[in-house]
Protein backbone atom coordinates (compact mmCIF):
# COMPACT_ATOMS: atom_id res chain seq x y z
CA UNK A 1 0.00 0.00 0.00
CA UNK A 2 3.02 2.54 1.03
CA UNK A 3 4.35 1.53 -2.53
CA UNK A 4 1.38 2.48 -3.81
CA UNK A 5 0.74 6.49 -2.87
CA UNK A 6 4.77 6.29 -2.93
CA UNK A 7 3.97 5.93 -6.72
CA UNK A 8 1.07 8.62 -6.48
CA UNK A 9 2.56 10.69 -5.39
CA UNK A 10 5.14 10.79 -7.79
CA UNK A 11 3.34 11.14 -10.41
CA UNK A 12 1.34 13.67 -9.47
CA UNK A 13 4.62 15.64 -8.51
CA UNK A 14 5.68 15.00 -12.19
CA UNK A 15 2.42 16.58 -13.05
CA UNK A 16 2.96 19.78 -11.24
CA UNK A 17 6.62 19.97 -12.31
CA UNK A 18 5.45 19.58 -16.19
CA UNK A 19 2.77 21.90 -15.80
CA UNK A 20 5.36 24.66 -13.70
CA UNK A 21 7.92 24.11 -16.48
CA UNK A 22 4.78 25.04 -19.37
CA UNK A 23 3.84 27.50 -17.13
CA UNK A 24 7.32 29.22 -17.05
CA UNK A 25 8.09 28.95 -20.54
CA UNK A 26 4.45 30.67 -21.45
CA UNK A 27 5.52 33.54 -18.71
CA UNK A 28 9.22 33.62 -17.32
CA UNK A 29 8.04 36.63 -15.06
CA UNK A 30 5.43 35.00 -13.63
CA UNK A 31 7.62 31.99 -12.69
CA UNK A 32 10.32 34.22 -11.83
CA UNK A 33 7.83 36.32 -9.05
CA UNK A 34 7.15 32.96 -7.88
CA UNK A 35 10.88 31.80 -7.55
CA UNK A 36 11.17 35.30 -5.47
CA UNK A 37 7.93 34.18 -3.10
CA UNK A 38 9.91 30.77 -2.28
CA UNK A 39 13.04 32.12 -1.76
CA UNK A 40 11.15 34.92 0.62
CA UNK A 41 9.58 32.31 2.43
CA UNK A 42 12.80 30.31 2.91
CA UNK A 43 15.07 34.05 4.41
CA UNK A 44 11.62 34.25 6.54
CA UNK A 45 12.29 30.41 7.75
CA UNK A 46 16.20 30.98 8.25
CA UNK A 47 15.17 34.69 10.46
CA UNK A 48 12.69 32.36 12.72
CA UNK A 49 16.01 30.28 13.67
CA UNK A 50 18.06 32.87 14.09
CA UNK A 51 15.75 34.22 16.19
CA UNK A 52 15.34 30.52 18.28
CA UNK A 53 18.69 30.35 18.40
CA UNK A 54 18.98 33.39 20.15
CA UNK A 55 16.40 32.57 22.53
CA UNK A 56 18.57 29.11 22.45
CA UNK A 57 21.48 31.02 23.97
CA UNK A 58 20.05 33.52 26.40
CA UNK A 59 18.78 30.07 27.91
CA UNK A 60 22.31 28.60 28.02
CA UNK A 61 23.54 31.68 29.52
CA UNK A 62 21.03 31.91 32.44
CA UNK A 63 21.06 27.79 33.15
CA UNK A 64 24.90 28.57 32.64
CA UNK A 65 24.89 31.10 34.99
CA UNK A 66 22.60 29.32 37.75
CA UNK A 67 24.52 26.56 37.66
CA UNK A 68 27.86 28.89 38.45
CA UNK A 69 26.59 30.37 41.21
CA UNK A 70 25.87 27.25 43.41
CA UNK A 71 29.01 26.10 42.14
CA UNK A 72 30.43 28.58 44.19
CA UNK A 73 27.57 28.86 46.68
CA UNK A 74 28.51 25.08 48.00
CA UNK A 75 32.14 25.74 47.61
CA UNK A 76 31.85 28.22 50.15
CA UNK A 77 29.57 26.21 52.31
CA UNK A 78 32.22 23.32 51.83
CA UNK A 79 34.81 25.64 53.92
CA UNK A 80 32.06 26.56 56.50
CA UNK A 81 31.40 22.99 57.14
CA UNK A 82 34.94 22.35 56.90
CA UNK A 83 35.75 24.59 59.74
CA UNK A 84 33.17 23.99 61.88
CA UNK A 85 34.00 20.13 61.63
CA UNK A 86 30.28 19.33 60.17
CA UNK A 87 32.28 16.27 57.86
CA UNK A 88 28.64 15.17 56.92
CA UNK A 89 27.92 18.53 55.98
CA UNK A 90 30.79 19.01 54.31
CA UNK A 91 30.60 15.64 52.22
CA UNK A 92 26.88 16.78 50.91
CA UNK A 93 28.16 20.33 50.06
CA UNK A 94 30.95 18.87 47.96
CA UNK A 95 28.77 16.16 46.18
CA UNK A 96 26.34 19.35 45.53
CA UNK A 97 29.65 21.59 44.73
CA UNK A 98 30.96 18.89 41.90
CA UNK A 99 27.39 18.69 40.45
CA UNK A 100 27.06 21.93 39.81
CA UNK A 101 31.22 22.30 38.63
CA UNK A 102 29.82 19.76 36.43
CA UNK A 103 27.18 21.11 35.04
CA UNK A 104 28.42 24.52 34.65
CA UNK A 105 31.24 22.62 32.60
CA UNK A 106 28.80 21.37 30.30
CA UNK A 107 26.49 24.41 29.97
CA UNK A 108 29.52 26.11 29.12
CA UNK A 109 30.43 24.05 26.46
CA UNK A 110 26.95 24.31 25.22
CA UNK A 111 26.79 28.65 25.31
CA UNK A 112 30.32 28.40 23.47
CA UNK A 113 28.43 25.56 20.78
CA UNK A 114 25.59 28.07 20.46
CA UNK A 115 27.31 31.06 20.21
CA UNK A 116 29.09 29.64 17.27
CA UNK A 117 26.12 28.61 15.84
CA UNK A 118 24.55 31.89 15.87
CA UNK A 119 27.47 33.54 14.53
CA UNK A 120 27.16 31.04 11.61
CA UNK A 121 23.21 31.40 11.28
CA UNK A 122 23.36 35.78 10.87
CA UNK A 123 26.44 35.74 8.59
CA UNK A 124 24.27 32.90 6.38
CA UNK A 125 21.30 35.04 7.13
CA UNK A 126 22.82 38.22 6.55
CA UNK A 127 24.28 36.88 2.90
CA UNK A 128 20.73 35.58 2.34
CA UNK A 129 18.85 38.74 3.19
CA UNK A 130 21.59 40.46 0.58
CA UNK A 131 21.09 37.58 -2.30
CA UNK A 132 17.20 38.68 -1.87
CA UNK A 133 17.48 41.95 -2.31
CA UNK A 134 19.71 41.46 -5.36
CA UNK A 135 17.35 39.24 -6.98
CA UNK A 136 14.53 41.88 -5.88
CA UNK A 137 16.60 44.50 -8.15
CA UNK A 138 16.92 41.96 -10.56
CA UNK A 139 13.26 41.65 -10.88
CA UNK A 140 12.50 45.31 -11.43
CA UNK A 141 15.48 45.25 -14.12
CA UNK A 142 13.34 42.72 -16.20
CA UNK A 143 10.40 43.81 -15.26
CA UNK A 144 11.42 47.40 -16.46
CA UNK A 145 12.52 46.23 -19.46
CA UNK A 146 9.65 43.47 -20.49
CA UNK A 147 7.12 47.30 -19.57
CA UNK A 148 9.25 49.50 -22.00
CA UNK A 149 9.16 46.42 -24.54
CA UNK A 150 5.41 45.64 -24.61
CA UNK A 151 4.68 49.55 -24.68
CA UNK A 152 6.95 49.85 -27.87
CA UNK A 153 5.27 47.42 -29.20
CA UNK A 154 2.02 48.96 -28.73
CA UNK A 155 2.81 52.02 -29.97
CA UNK A 156 4.63 50.11 -33.19
CA UNK A 157 1.28 48.44 -33.68
CA UNK A 158 -0.93 52.16 -33.59
CA UNK A 159 2.36 54.13 -35.54
CA UNK A 160 3.75 51.47 -38.09
CA UNK A 161 1.33 48.36 -37.92
CA UNK A 162 -0.64 48.31 -41.28
CA UNK A 163 -3.08 45.92 -39.15
CA UNK A 164 -3.75 48.46 -37.35
CA UNK A 165 -4.34 51.03 -39.50
CA UNK A 166 -5.84 48.84 -41.96
CA UNK A 167 -8.64 48.54 -39.05
CA UNK A 168 -9.01 52.61 -38.54
CA UNK A 169 -9.25 53.38 -42.02
CA UNK A 170 -11.95 50.57 -42.73
CA UNK A 171 -13.90 52.14 -39.70
CA UNK A 172 -13.62 55.51 -40.98
CA UNK A 173 -14.62 54.21 -44.62
CA UNK A 174 -17.96 52.72 -43.05
CA UNK A 175 -18.58 56.16 -40.95
CA UNK A 176 -18.10 57.73 -44.64
CA UNK A 177 -20.28 55.46 -46.70
CA UNK A 178 -22.95 55.46 -43.50
CA UNK A 179 -23.14 59.65 -43.70
CA UNK A 180 -23.37 59.66 -47.67
CA UNK A 181 -26.41 57.51 -46.91
CA UNK A 182 -27.82 59.60 -44.08
CA UNK A 183 -27.29 62.73 -46.44
CA UNK A 184 -28.50 61.13 -49.53
CA UNK A 185 -31.92 60.08 -47.89
CA UNK A 186 -32.19 63.65 -46.17
CA UNK A 187 -31.52 65.40 -49.65
CA UNK A 188 -34.04 62.81 -51.45
CA UNK A 189 -36.88 63.81 -48.33
CA UNK A 190 -36.26 67.88 -48.72
CA UNK A 191 -36.52 67.53 -52.71
CA UNK A 192 -39.75 65.14 -52.59
CA UNK A 193 -40.74 67.80 -49.88
CA UNK A 194 -39.99 70.71 -52.19
CA UNK A 195 -41.48 69.35 -55.19
CA UNK A 196 -44.53 68.24 -53.18
CA UNK A 197 -44.95 71.60 -52.37
CA UNK A 198 -44.38 73.36 -55.59
CA UNK A 199 -46.83 70.96 -57.77
CA UNK A 200 -49.51 71.61 -54.71
CA UNK A 201 -48.90 76.21 -55.46
CA UNK A 202 -48.72 75.05 -59.47
CA UNK A 203 -52.29 73.08 -58.81
CA UNK A 204 -53.64 75.78 -56.66
CA UNK A 205 -52.89 78.36 -59.02
CA UNK A 206 -54.07 76.41 -62.16
CA UNK A 207 -57.36 76.08 -60.23
CA UNK A 208 -57.67 79.99 -59.44
CA UNK A 209 -57.36 80.57 -63.22
CA UNK A 210 -59.42 78.43 -64.96
CA UNK A 211 -62.22 79.78 -62.12
CA UNK A 212 -61.03 83.34 -62.98
CA UNK A 213 -62.12 82.38 -66.83
CA UNK A 214 -64.99 81.13 -66.40
CA UNK A 215 -66.25 83.76 -63.92
CA UNK A 216 -65.72 86.04 -67.05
Amino acid sequence: MSNLFTRIKKTISADIHEMLDEKEQKNPIAALNQYLRECEKEVEKVRKLVERQYLLKEQFTREYNEARQLADKRKYQVEIASRAGEIELMQFAINEQTQFEERSQRLKNSLEQASIHLQELEQKYGEMKHKLKDMHIRQMELMGRENITRANYRMSQMLDGNSFTGKIDTRFDEMDRYIDRLEHQANSQYHRHTIDSRIAQLEKQLKNEESHSISE
